[in-house]
């Protein structure tokens, strides 16, 4: 893994890009400091199905769960 300064980050920005579609992954540098602020990695397609129903059985859901509550209109919608 490579790490780059943001300055050479957007003056090689195609290059680091292809580098990453090729499998490479790079840390992103800030200022004087050299704080990390980002890693660039490949993206990865989900290719795992999820399968409907499958916690059912496996969790309890209290009655009332979904009910209105004054206290949860409040805190969203400042009711």
């Amino acid at each position: 893994m490579q790490t780059v300064q943001v300055g050479q980050f957007k003056t090689n920005f195609s290059d680091i890009l292809k580098r990453v579609s090729s499998g490479e992954e790079f840390i992103i540098e800030y200022g004087k400091r050299h704080k990390k602020v980002a890693k660039i990695v490949p993206y990865k397609e989900n290719t795992e199905q999820r399968v409907f129903g499958q916690m059912q059985g496996k969790i309890n859901i209290p009655k009332g769960f979904n009910d209105d509550s004054q206290e949860v209109d409040e805190l969203f919608y400042g009711v």
